[in-house]
């Protein structure tokens, strides 16, 4: 059936369940990401970079029409020396978790990420996330390293999750964890 523009849906707009139902869950979603960034080692962030700014939360109402919550870890985005590790919540698309290493950054852990199921993006910007996670503009070539052609440096991968929010803190503190680790032997 084709929908005419000039119609209005009245019955979304008169369902008073819709709203308050996608409040509590955004609410419930912010609760569990407060636990984790409580969680996280502000002192293992500053180990892998001194310039750590530790942990922050945010969160908007507008990525293509969806909200979207933000875990931000370190939160130097400095396209050349910095290093950010975001979770990405994206209401009706999923949960990604980002790890964005400056070009010049002494970490590169291409191998280590690639086999662990992180795909390298591609696209023009490591914000733009329409283009890496809908275009699927990223790589899992392990054969050679994709950096040397890029502007930047990011890799993310898509955590997949439960009903049960203690289960999705406890897999979203594990990839960390696993990224933490990562990132630390890298460093020697």
């Amino acid at each position: 059936m084709v929908e005419n523009p000039q119609n209005l849906d009245l019955q979304l707009w008169l369902d008073q369940d819709i709203i308050p139902r996608q409040n509590k869950l955004k609410a419930k979603f912010w609760e569990l990401l407060g636990e984790v960034a409580n969680a996280i080692d502000t002192e293992e962030l500053r180990k892998l970079h001194s310039s750590s700014r530790g942990v922050k939360l945010s969160k908007g109402n507008d990525l293509e029409g969806y909200p979207y919550q933000v875990m931000d870890l370190i939160r130097d985005f400095d396209i050349e020396e910095g290093l950010n590790i975001r979770l990405l919540n994206w209401f009706g698309h999923g949960l990604f978790l980002f790890v964005l290493i400056g070009k010049n950054h002494t970490l590169k852990p291409h191998r280590e990420l690639v086999t662990t199921n992180w795909v390298f993006d591609q696209s023009s910007s490591p914000f733009d996330y329409p283009e890496i996670l809908l275009n699927h503009t990223s790589t899992s070539s392990s054969t050679k390293d994709p950096t040397y052609k890029s502007t930047f440096c990011q890799w993310h991968k898509t955590l997949k999750i439960s009903h049960d929010s203690l289960a999705v803190k406890h897999s979203i503190l594990k990839e960390l964890k696993n990224l933490l680790s990562v990132l630390l032997k890298k460093m020697g």
